[in-house]
């Protein structure tokens, strides 16, 4: 029989942690006639979304990975608010905002982005090693994502919210008390997530989204 979510539950009745999200990756659109361009306030608000995980795996030591992300939303949104014609997708907001000789957005979205690639990795390879703890799976996608970029000052911050992540039951336990129907939420926000990444991630490794 499945249990009942207590009050403290982090999420609803019958339901998953997905369905508290504002805004999901599975509904940020790509426009595959224009260059699969990302629509920027979707994004955003997916991102910002992503961000409560933090909160679901408890420790105040995954505070500063959630501050620096949504850092990160804020330089993009800034840019996006500044010139929403030249911002309505993310690739010619960053375009636009590198023809005016600065790459605060650029290098804002550059960072969320490896910020989002991290967190999806440790997901997924979490998913695919289910005898693996998150911790493992966690400092595994950070050696693949943010670990080259960061200086030594900001290793030991990330290393310890690496260690801070919760067992695995427990962290699953906190998406949905229903095994299948977790299972399926996280798998479809979990590839959604990926595929978007995987444009922007190909978008910024060309000449145009560099200065």
């Amino acid at each position: 029989m499945t249990s009942t979510p207590s009050s403290t539950s982090t999420y609803p009745a019958g339901g998953t942690w997905f369905d508290t999200l504002k805004k999901s990756f599975v509904n940020v659109p790509i426009n595959a006639s224009n260059g699969n361009a990302v629509d920027t306030t979707a994004f955003l608000e997916a991102a910002e979304s992503l961000t409560t995980l933090f909160d679901v795996l408890g420790s105040i030591a995954f505070n500063p990975v959630k501050n620096d992300m949504l850092g990160n939303i804020k330089k993009v949104r800034d840019r996006q608010l500044a010139t929403p014609s030249d911002s309505e997708n993310l690739q010619a907001l960053v375009v636009n905002e590198l023809k005016t000789k600065k790459h605060t957005a650029a290098e804002g979205l550059l960072w969320l982005v490896r910020g989002l690639d991290f967190t999806a990795q440790a997901l997924r390879h979490n998913l695919s090693n289910p005898s693996d703890e998150l911790s493992a799976s966690f400092r595994a996608a950070y050696t693949n994502t943010l670990k080259p970029h960061h200086s030594f000052l900001v290793k030991p911050v990330f290393s310890a919210a690496m260690s801070a992540t919760p067992y695995r039951k427990d962290f699953y336990a906190k998406l949905s008390a229903d095994k299948a129907k977790r299972q399926q939420a996280l798998d479809v926000w979990l590839s959604a997530l990926e595929e978007r990444l995987t444009v922007l991630k190909e978008f910024q490794n060309r000449k145009e989204a560099k200065w």
